[in-house]
């Protein structure tokens, strides 16, 4: 996380649900020879936030032996700032992004609870795609089901910290942020969501510091 306070003020609630409209993150735990990491869609739940990983990533392989500690990074649109979109001398280049790190303990469910959480998962995601009529897992063969019960794990981060990073400019006055946003919905550098960091920047209070 940017240790700059400026860009930590976000209140918990906010942290959680940013993290749960990307809905994809990073787990990442110490395994007993390196760092381990997974990438995975997931859910928040009210226990905490549920996922799944191939049995077959030594995360996974990792879990088997019982609950560890992890990390959740999720992270948001991001962009690099050019000093000239602010319109005002003596100004240097930053990117701007989001994070959210959701520390807890990841552990195995059982068997079980795989159908309810993929349930869950695809009712939550085909949601998003309205007005297109929603798939449903009730479309699964159940040899297939089956099947994915011997090759995805369900897990469970119990959510115990949770920290954020929105850096958006705060540091810049109102109309230097204003300027940079709307040079940067302007812009077609590949690889950066210029509109949605460009919206989260314009939803920044107060008139920042020259």
């Amino acid at each position: 996380m940017h240790p700059n306070p400026v860009f930590r003020q976000e209140p918990r609630a906010r942290l959680l649900e940013f993290a749960r409209e990307r809905g994809f993150g990073v787990f990442t735990a110490a395994g007993p020879r390196e760092m381990l990491a997974a990438h995975v869609p997931f859910v928040m739940e009210q226990e905490g936030i549920a996922a799944h990983l191939v049995r077959a990533n030594p995360l996974a392989q990792h879990l088997l032996a019982g609950p560890v500690a992890a990390l959740l990074i999720v992270s948001g649109p991001d962009s690099y700032i050019s000093p000239d979109w602010y319109k005002a001398p003596g100004k240097l280049p930053t990117w701007n992004y989001v994070a959210v790190h959701v520390r807890g303990t990841l552990r195995q469910l059982e068997d079980e609870a795989l159908p309810a959480h993929l349930d869950r998962l695809v009712q939550t995601f085909e949601g998003r795609l309205a007005p297109k009529a929603a798939w449903k897992t009730d479309r699964i063969d159940p040899l297939v089901l089956a099947d994915l019960r011997r090759v995805i794990m369900p897990v469970e981060l119990a959510v115990e910290r949770v920290d954020g990073t929105f850096k958006l400019n705060q540091n810049r006055t109102a109309d230097e942020r204003a300027s940079a946003a709307t040079a940067l919905e302007a812009a077609v550098a590949p690889g950066m969501e210029h509109r949605a960091l460009a919206a989260l920047m314009r939803q920044v209070g107060g008139s920042g510091q020259a």
